[in-house]
C-alpha cells in the first residue's frame, strides 16, 4: 500500500500498529468497584468518564471488534469488566443522550448482553431505558436538541433497543418544532442560539437520519416526509455542486472566532453528511442519495486532507472531526462499490505516520496550533482518541484482505454496508 509521501504500509503493519494502540488503551484502563473497568478521556484525568463519546461505553466497541477480529476472547473478557462499571454508570449519570449518557450506554451494554451472554449488562440496558422514557418532559431531555445530545440520538438508540414507542416519542417533537425555510425545513439544536447547524452531529441532517430510519422502521411516513424537507434544506446550501458536496459549519456562522465555515470531518462536514445520504437511499430507494453520497466523496479526495495544508485545516486523526471518520466513509465505499481504495489507503497511511509508537504501545495527539504545546495529550475514547481510530484500523485491514465489512457492533448513525444487487 503506497503512503503519503512515497513510503510503503504494508496490511500486516497496519494491523500491528492497531494491536498496539490496543495494547496503549488497556493499559489505560483503570479498576473500578466489583471488578470492573473503566477509561478516562485522557489518562491524566482524574475521574472516569462513561460516555460514548469520550470514555468507557466508547472503548466497548473496539474490543468487540478485536475479540472478533483476532479470535482473542481476552477482549471479549475486558469488554465484560468494561461493563461492570457502565452498570453503576446507568444509575449515576446525569445525561440521557446517545453520545453523552445513558441511551449510549445501553446500546453498548447491550452489545455486551448479546455478543457475550453477560445478563446482568442486558438487564442494566433494559434499566437505563426505563430511566431515559422518565426522564422525557414531553418536548426534550435537556438543552441539546439534536443527534449527539438530544432527541434525535435518543429516538434512534431506542429504535435499535426495540422501544419503538420511545423511540416515537422522541421524534414526534420535531414535527412541531421544524422551522420552514426556502427549500425545506431546519431545527435549532439550543433553544437560545441564533446559529442554525446543518451537519449529522448536532445539525439538521443528524435529525434527518433518526426521522428517516424510525419513520421507516416505524411506518411514520410523517417522519420520513420531515426528514425528506430537512434534507432538502441542507442541500440547497451546497457550495460545490455539481460534482461535489460541501455546505458551511452553521448559518449565521457559530463562533467564528474558532470554527472555520467549511469542515471535511464526520461531525460537521461531507464524511458524515454521506453517512446520512446513504441512510436516505436505503429508506427512499431514491438514485439521487447515492449520487450526493458520491459527491461528498468527490470533495474529499479533492479536499486535500489528510495534509495539514494551513494552520486549523486538518489537526485530528480521530472518529468524529478527524481522518478516521473519512475512513470509515471510504471503507463504506470500498465494500459498497469497490471503489476508494487508494483514498483509504492515503488515510491510513496518515493515521501510520502521525502515530507515537513506543514500549507503552501506540496512540495519536491531536494538534492545536493556537496552543502551546501545541501537540496535545493522546485521547483514549471514541472520538478522538485510540477507541475510535483502531476501530476503523481493523475494519481497513479486513477489507484489504476481502473479509466481512460489518462491524463487530453497529452505531446505528452509520447505516450497514450494503452491497449493490
Amino acid at each position: 500500500m503506497s503512503a503519503v509521501g512515497g513510503t510503503d504500509v504494508t496490511v500486516d503493519e497496519v494491523e500491528a500498529l492497531a494491536a498496539d494502540g490496543l495494547r496503549w488503551l488497556l493499559a489505560a484502563a483503570r479498576e473500578t468497584e466489583g471488578g470492573g473497568l473503566g477509561w478516562a478521556n485522557r489518562p491524566s484525568d482524574d475521574e472516569i468518564d462513561p460516555m460514548f463519546y469520550s470514555g468507557t461505553a466508547g472503548v466497548v466497541p473496539v474490543l468487540l471488534e478485536a475479540r472478533r477480529h483476532f479470535g482473542d476472547d481476552s477482549y471479549g473478557d475486558t469488554a465484560v469488566r468494561a461493563a461492570r462499571s457502565l452498570v453503576t454508570a446507568v444509575d449515576d449519570i446525569d445525561d440521557d443522550s446517545l453520545y453523552f449518557g445513558r441511551t449510549g450506554i445501553a446500546l453498548v451494554l447491550r452489545a455486551v448482553h448479546d455478543e457475550l451472554g453477560d445478563s446482568q449488562a442486558g438487564a442494566a440496558a433494559d434499566r437505563a431505558l426505563r430511566i431515559v422514557r422518565s426522564r422525557f418532559d414531553g418536548t426534550r431531555w435537556g438543552e441539546l436538541f439534536e443527534l449527539m445530545g438530544g432527541n434525535a440520538g435518543i429516538g434512534l438508540g431506542a429504535s435499535v433497543l426495540g422501544d419503538a414507542e420511545l423511540a416515537v416519542l422522541a421524534l414526534e417533537p420535531y414535527l412541531r418544532t421544524a422551522e420552514k425555510t426556502a427549500a425545506g425545513v431546519q431545527w435549532a439544536h439550543r433553544p437560545d442560539r441564533e446559529s442554525r447547524l446543518h451537519h449529522i452531529s448536532h445539525g439538521t441532517l443528524g435529525i434527518v437520519s433518526a426521522l428517516a430510519r424510525v419513520g421507516r422502521a416505524t411506518g411514520r411516513a410523517d417522519f420520513v416526509e420531515a426528514a425528506l424537507a430537512g434534507a432538502a434544506d441542507v442541500v440547497a446550501r451546497d457550495e460545490a455542486g455539481p460534482d461535489g458536496f460541501l455546505v458551511a459549519h452553521s448559518d449565521p456562522m457559530s463562533r467564528p472566532d474558532v470554527v472555520q465555515r467549511f469542515n471535511y470531518g464526520w461531525c460537521h462536514g461531507p464524511a458524515g453528511d454521506a453517512q446520512v445520504f446513504r441512510q436516505l437511499r436505503d429508506v427512499t430507494a431514491d438514485p439521487v442519495w447515492s449520487s450526493l453520497a458520491d459527491r461528498c466523496h468527490h470533495t474529499l479526495v479533492h479536499s486535500g486532507i489528510p495534509e495539514r495544508l494551513r494552520p486549523g485545516f486538518w489537526d485530528n486523526n480521530g472518529r468524529c472531526c478527524g481522518t478516521a471518520g473519512v475512513l470509515a466513509l471510504a471503507c463504506d465505499r470500498m465494500a459498497e462499490q469497490n471503489d476508494g481504495a487508494g483514498f483509504a489507503q492515503v488515510l491510513v497511511a496518515d493515521i501510520v505516520a502521525r502515530a507515537t509508537r513506543d514500549g507503552d504501545g501506540t496512540r495519536w495527539s491531536n494538534f492545536e496550533h493556537r496552543a502551546t504545546p501545541s501537540d496535545l495529550e493522546p485521547h483514549t475514547g471514541w472520538a478522538m482518541g485510540n477507541a475510535g481510530i483502531v476501530r476503523e484500523l481493523l475494519r481497513f485491514v479486513r477489507l484489504s484482505r476481502g473479509g466481512d465489512p460489518a462491524y463487530a457492533f453497529d452505531w446505528p448513525d452509520q447505516p450497514p454496508v450494503r452491497r449493490p444487487a
